[in-house]
């Protein structure tokens, strides 16, 4: 099975960090895609008090959002010339509580079929503690079915 990368203090793919762009939710949740190659991809997180859920730990939902980022931006990596691909199903696992910690979110590609594929994303804080794990279904597209999305 594959492993998330190594190292991400650079992009996987010899970009610059500042050449990762990925969707405009970046902008709205506030993550940033860091490292993107052959079926991996890491983005990092920093919480902010806008984050919390009722209780003052990091919102669920946040962690669903940076790790799906994280798989997405791996599995695009797989992807050909007009080809697109569709979520179909995504399960995460929250295994401790976040307050206060920079986040990275380890994404990588376990099978690209022609059709359906699998990915997975680790989510580790600032201490290297795992925090969540998720995984998501992935449909690629082409042809007809891929235009417009």
């Amino acid at each position: 099975m594959a492993q998330p990368p190594a190292s991400d203090d650079q992009a996987l793919d010899g970009q610059s960090v500042e050449d990762l762009k990925f969707a405009p939710v970046e902008n709205v949740i506030g993550f940033q895609l860091i490292a993107r190659d052959n079926g991996r991809a890491v983005v990092l997180f920093t919480p902010t008090a806008r984050h919390v859920n009722p209780m003052g730990t990091l919102h669920g939902g946040i962690l669903c959002d940076i790790a799906d980022a994280a798989m997405n931006a791996a599995y695009l990596t797989t992807l050909q010339d007009g080809e697109t691909f569709t979520t179909l199903e995504m399960k995460i696992n929250y295994l401790k509580p976040v307050w206060q910690s920079q986040l990275r979110a380890h994404g990588w590609v376990v099978k690209a079929g022609r059709t359906i594929g699998l990915a997975e994303c680790d989510i580790y804080d600032e201490g290297g503690s795992l925090v969540a794990r998720a995984t998501s279904t992935c449909m690629t597209l082409r042809g007809e079915a891929a235009i417009g999305r």
